[in-house]
């Protein structure tokens, strides 16, 4: 599943395609496509794994589920579940969720809820942990409420960074701890985009799908944990259970 830095990455390969005209749609989405003919994009925002693009009086969101995928000024052989034709090139997103939202972003998303937003509140992320002692850190780092655009990989990186054992309870979590965590939820983030931008991501994978642990030497455990049973890779000699 494509985490926040993919998506500001797509933004970005997508802004020369903001103030122009929609001249042809396609897709095998059930939505009301011809809502967008020769519409303007007027702008193309993320929240966490939301894709959001923006026309007059409403939006195309686009969440990318698993494997989905997109295409600027080029295709695939099979349908895609959205095509968007400009007068100088195309937008093709593929094994996507696609919706039209009618209301106003603002009363829909929290945008301090976004570790890679200007608006990002760590304050606020700490009062919502504090309301969930009962939880693992695992569910808390993909809880899209609380750390939008977390995904599976930062989570792993995140936890593995500060030394806690993915298990840990968030109310068990020392004050400093807690702290790290929402710290380095944004500061990975960063580097996750960073990295991705280079091509380099993989290299600086320090737990997620490692065999052996770069501090201890200790063997790396894969587990499938928490409520949604992600993979979680996780050294149980140097990341501290906290009960």
């Amino acid at each position: 599943m494509p985490e926040g830095p993919s998506l500001v990455i797509a933004k970005e390969e997508m802004q020369l395609f903001i103030g122009k005209k929609v001249l042809a749609v396609a897709g095998n989405s059930k939505i009301e496509k011809e809502r967008m003919l020769n519409k303007k994009l007027l702008d193309i925002k993320t929240w966490g794994k939301h894709l959001l693009l923006c026309f007059k009086g409403f939006t195309i969101r686009i969440h990318f589920l698993m494997f989905g995928k997109y295409l600027v000024n080029d295709q695939k052989e099979t349908v895609p579940r959205l095509h968007l034709q400009f007068a100088k090139g195309e937008l093709n997103l593929y094994t996507c969720a696609v919706r039209l939202i009618e209301e106003p972003l603002d009363e829909i998303y929290d945008w301090s809820a976004d570790v890679l937003s200007d608006t990002w509140d760590p304050a606020s992320a700490r009062k919502k942990l504090k309301a969930l002692p009962h939880i693992m850190v695992t569910d808390a780092l993909l809880d899209q409420m609380i750390f939008s655009g977390v995904g599976n990989i930062i989570k792993n990186e995140v936890l593995y960074r500060i030394k806690v054992h993915p298990k840990t309870k968030v109310g068990d979590l020392p004050p400093r701890k807690l702290t790290e965590m929402i710290k380095q939820a944004r500061q990975y983030s960063f580097d996750f985009l960073e990295w991705k931008k280079e091509y380099t991501l993989r290299k600086h994978w320090l737990a997620h799908t490692r065999k052996l642990c770069l501090r201890d030497g200790d063997i790396i455990v894969k587990e499938y944990l928490g409520k949604t049973q992600r993979r979680t890779f996780f050294c149980n000699t140097c990341q501290v259970l906290y009960t």
